[in-house]
């Protein structure tokens, strides 16, 4: 099983949504300066919460960890991973380990960072796409959505495993991991994990600040 939604929160009622957040996702949201950063903050756990509602699961318990990737310790075989860039948070959840990035097209990225950073084979085939910098960025999502499946996160090195897009997403040498990507207007969504699907679900900022209790 596996679910992805995405949410543009731009216009997120942020009192309302932070009324219906856990403590814990408060402490969160008031770390953050900008009212568009806790927009982010609130908007990516509220949709998590959406999803896990609509699967039966409730009251969810959460733990973080060794090396920061966060879990529900109260119920098995639920998987989720969230994300958030510019005004978008989207969210995957599965009951197989998953993991999920978006991030922001943007068509000034510095392409050094794949040529230092990325597997060669990866930053050539940017480099001789007709749009280098949108290439760019379908590799970025898809290979931090598998840093964040791992749980290693950015201790896993861009350049130690290699995305090849071809007729198909694929982990070179490892056929049990799949990948999703999408196109959502000026944004990248990938996920990692153990199932494909061409399903993405929108939600609205008002449909996330909905009180199901």
């Amino acid at each position: 099983m596996i679910r992805i939604a995405y949410c543009n929160v731009e216009n997120l009622d942020l009192k309302k949504g932070y009324e219906l957040v856990s403590d814990k996702r408060k402490e969160k949201i008031d770390f953050y300066r900008f009212e568009k950063d806790k927009k982010l903050s609130c908007g990516a756990y509220l949709l998590l919460q959406n999803l896990l509602y609509e699967e039966g699961i409730t009251k969810p318990e959460f733990e973080t960890g060794k090396y920061g990737k966060a879990y529900i310790c109260n119920y098995e075989n639920v998987y989720f991973n969230v994300s958030h860039s510019g005004k978008m948070v989207c969210c995957a959840i599965s009951d197989r380990e998953i993991g999920a990035d978006v991030e922001y097209n943007d068509p000034t990225i510095d392409l050094n960072i794949a040529k230092n950073y990325f597997y060669n084979s990866e930053y050539e085939n940017i480099m001789k796409s007709s749009n280098p910098s949108n290439e760019f960025f379908r590799y970025w999502v898809l290979k931090e959505s598998y840093m964040k499946y791992t749980g290693l996160g950015f201790n896993l090195d861009l350049d130690s495993f290699e995305i090849i897009i071809d007729d198909d997403i694929k982990l070179k040498n490892d056929e049990n991991i799949k990948f999703n990507l999408f196109d959502v207007g000026e944004y990248k969504l990938a996920s990692a994990g153990h199932f494909k699907t061409k399903k993405l679900d929108k939600y609205t900022s008002n449909a996330l600040t909905y009180d199901f209790d």
